[in-house]
């Protein structure tokens, strides 16, 4: 009966993923994420019904579109891979509960910022800001994180990234983060709570180093190369959300 379940989340988050795929198009063209119906954005033509079958229709055409032969992206069948299998393992781990629906709500939210802002440079206000609402109304139907942990998160983790963005203006006098980096943590911390948004911020933070290194190495960046911050602050919550209370246990312990 469980794996039917799981099966059936999985199923059901590759759904979800065909939708955030339009949200991923759509929303940097400030276009309705709900009309006209999908087309290819080559040449123009809506997709039939069978051409909409998550990840199913994308290997069936061999990734280009059935009437003008162009490519289709590879973020298509990724994010709705990728979505069942949040979905899939969601169910797996929290059950049907408050903190299943918090967790993949913040996990839809979150690749879909990864996906625009590592193309785009960009953190929608429609995600951001909405999030940070939902976030924290769900956090009055489960302890994880608890509103006032929510409420702290949110006023703590988007207030310390905006002192981060402040003082680096003020001290380089150009603009290192941006306020949707700083609305995006905000985010990370009504549905996180202020410790796993902190935790979030750092792991990010190690790992846009790691990133800004390689590419100055390779010679494919420099000091002023503007790295897309969200991308890695998904990263880091979607570490948190997963793993976020045994990394904080196991630093604890060690001192």
């Amino acid at each position: 009966m469980r794996i039917f379940a799981v099966t059936f989340a999985a199923l059901f988050g590759a759904i979800i993923g065909s939708f955030l795929n339009v949200c991923i198009h759509r929303l940097p063209r400030d276009t309705s994420i709900v009309w006209p119906a999908s087309a290819c954005p080559t040449c123009g033509r809506a997709l039939s019904w069978f051409e909409n079958i998550p990840i199913v229709s994308y290997a069936f055409l061999l990734g280009r579109c059935r009437t003008c032969r162009a490519p289709i992206s590879m973020r298509y069948p990724i994010v709705e891979a990728l979505t069942a299998a949040m979905f899939a393992l969601a169910w797996w781990y929290y059950g049907p509960g408050p903190l299943l629906v918090s967790r993949l709500v913040f996990g839809c939210a979150l690749i879909v910022l990864f996906a625009i802002d590592l193309e785009h440079h960009l953190l929608p206000n429609v995600i951001t800001l909405t999030g940070i609402i939902i976030g924290f109304l769900l956090s009055f139907t489960t302890d994880q994180p608890g509103w006032r942990s929510s409420l702290i998160g949110i006023v703590a983790g988007g207030g310390v990234l905006f002192l981060i963005a402040e003082g680096y203006y003020r001290v380089r006098h150009e603009e290192g983060l941006g306020m949707g980096d700083v609305k995006m943590l905000a985010m990370m911390g009504a549905f996180l709570g202020w410790p796993l948004a902190i935790l979030s911020l750092m792991i990010a933070s190690v790992a846009g180093t790691i990133v800004g290194i390689a590419l100055i190495v390779t010679g494919r960046g420099t000091m002023k190369y503007a790295l897309p911050f969200g991308t890695f602050l998904a990263i880091g919550a979607a570490v948190s959300a997963a793993a976020g209370q045994a990394i904080l246990r196991w630093y604890f312990r060690l001192w």
